[in-house]
């Protein structure tokens, strides 16, 4: 098959629609750009719907011209490398460890999340009102691979969430966070700013802090250090099989 050479070609349209929310909820996919996104998802059983890579880059799929390659690339310094994937959408929130995102609105960090929960074992993450997309392209970069490896879920209400529900609030008068936790448990995570709401707060089995010498941690940061806190001591292979 000859490359493609022009930005107007039909597929190389539809990857430009799936750079928006929009066209990646219309079409239920999303692009992964990057000779290690792909590796990742091939390591992980993603099977690509489509391929494309740059003239003689040897990579696979569908020659695409280095220039016209670039019109299409989310990338700033452009890519060499692209697939499409189905979106995955675990149909529950998943256990033993999980984590839920409350009004996460930057990309970036539900990738952060994303990469953070499969270093540290949990089971899933679980997005609520007002997260930004995970597989937007830069929640998809942020996650280096780990968003094929970790189901994400949504989830409307506490009830929903696996084990005993943890809501870290920085504001609360609560004990600091202690782990290792041996019991089923969902972390929730709200944004820096806003936090979590209080009708969520009030739904969990407690409340938790991170103790800092400032106001408030990055969300992403945040998620981190609990899962760190979770797991501490256990092994994070460990702690998903035993709680399990």
């Amino acid at each position: 098959m000859p490359p493609i050479t022009s930005p107007q070609n039909e597929r190389l349209k539809d990857l430009r629609r799936l750079a928006r929310k929009r066209g990646r909820d219309e079409m239920g996919r999303f692009v992964a750009e990057g000779e290690d996104l792909l590796q990742a998802a091939d390591a992980a059983g993603w099977r690509a719907l489509e391929r494309y890579c740059a003239t003689g880059s040897g990579l696979g799929g569908t020659e695409v011209e280095p220039d016209v390659l670039q019109h299409v690339s989310q990338l700033g310094s452009g890519t060499r490398a692209l697939a499409v994937y189905e979106q995955r959408w675990a149909p529950a929130p998943l256990g033993p460890l999980a984590v839920y995102l409350h009004g996460i609105a930057d990309p970036g960090n539900v990738g952060t999340v994303l990469r953070s929960a499969l270093a540290f074992g949990a089971a899933c993450v679980v997005l609520g009102p007002g997260c930004a997309d995970p597989f937007g392209p830069k929640a998809v970069r942020a996650s280096m691979g780990a968003l094929f490896q970790v189901p994400v879920a949504r989830a409307t209400s506490v009830a929903e969430l696996p084990g005993e529900t943890i809501a870290l609030d920085a504001h609360a008068d609560a004990g600091n966070l202690a782990g290792p936790l041996t019991a089923p448990a969902t972390l929730l995570i709200g944004a820096e700013r806003a936090g979590l709401p209080a009708e969520l707060v009030a739904a969990c089995d407690r409340t938790v802090r991170i103790p800092i010498h400032s106001e408030s941690l990055n969300a992403a940061m945040a998620a981190t250090i609990a899962l760190y806190e979770a797991t501490r001591g256990l092994g994070a292979l460990d702690h998903r099989m035993d709680a399990a």
